[in-house]
């Protein structure tokens, strides 16, 4: 059979959840809302840290880059979604697929490490309070920003490119409902041991290095607070991080879960992957502002201020 290169092929036709017709219009009004709701409200915590001086704090900052990330894998993925839930045609052009591939690689390895450097922002305000101001100096929070956001860039170069020089089989068909990576790989002719190699090599610091620097952070965090003697004090510990621990858990947890599941599962692994792509974007906002009463006074302050100039 004639191969013929990636990027020379004029469309990609993406599954989806074709194979569940009677779904597909319901799942357009549920994600029509949840991008609707992921788009105000990781948009609202970026423009109140902006207006409010009382969240430019090392935690805010990151939430900051948290909620530019949410808004580019939901602005790069669930688009060309609802196109193809809405309508028959179940295509994608073939640079909206290159788009997608970089795009979600490098803000979901970006995502990894934002969220464990967010872990030693944690462990900093716990375990070495008098000394936070000092170590979390604002250089210093640029920097593991910019370590994340760079090493996510640099991955995604690496494995997309990779990916791309990859001859197809003759048909451009991905059963999945965007262009990852592995699925592409999955429309390869010959031998794709160095894609498999190299994305295997990729997961270690993202899939396994990141997760396990959350880990360690959270056990010194325990032990910090568990030698607390003010019931007080450990429920407001608690409280610091519990916000940050259920993300990690929700970003994690359905992650590592799809890359250890077999590669014959399609259906499940699609409706894994929308639970990272559509539904953690949505609640993140959520989950830092509901119990968060400095988001909550800024907003207050912005109400006030938007009725004093009606008034």
């Amino acid at each position: 059979m004639e191969m013929e290169n990636v990027s020379f092929t004029n469309t990609f036709t993406l599954l989806g959840f074709s194979e569940f017709p009677w779904l597909e219009r319901p799942l357009f009004v549920v994600i029509l809302v949840s991008y609707l709701l992921t788009l105000v409200g990781n948009s609202s915590i970026i423009l109140l840290s902006l207006v409010d001086t009382r969240l430019q704090t090392p935690m805010y900052f990151f939430l900051d880059n948290l909620s530019l990330l949410d808004l580019g894998v939901t602005c790069t993925i669930v688009p060309q979604l609802l196109a193809n839930l809405w309508g028959p045609d179940k295509t994608i052009a073939t640079w909206g697929c290159i788009t997608q591939s970089y795009l979600f690689h490098w803000t979901a390895c970006t995502e990894c490490i934002l969220l464990a450097m967010m872990a030693i922002d944690r462990y900093v305000a716990i375990c070495r309070p008098l000394q936070y101001t000092l170590i979390m100096h604002p250089c210093v929070c640029m920097q593991m920003a910019a370590a994340s956001w760079f090493s996510g860039l640099a991955n995604s170069l690496l494995q997309a490119t990779l990916t791309l020089q990859l001859h197809l089989c003759g048909h451009h068909t991905l059963d999945h409902f965007f262009c990852e990576i592995p699925v592409l790989i999955k429309l390869a002719c010959g031998d794709t041991s160095a894609n498999d190699l190299a994305l295997a090599i990729g997961a270690i610091p993202f899939g396994t290095l990141a997760p396990l620097l959350v880990v360690i952070s959270y056990t010194f965090i325990a032990r910090a607070i568990l030698k607390l003697s003010s019931a007080e004090g450990r429920h407001k510990a608690l409280s610091t991080c519990s916000s940050h621990l259920l993300v990690v858990t929700m970003y994690f947890g359905p992650a590592i879960y799809m890359y250890l599941q077999p590669s014959d599962k399609s259906s499940q692994a699609k409706f894994m992957s929308s639970f990272y792509c559509i539904v953690t974007p949505v609640l993140n906002p959520l989950i830092y502002t509901l119990r968060n009463k400095d988001v909550k006074r800024a907003w207050k302050g912005i109400l006030q201020s938007l009725h004093g100039m009606k008034s």
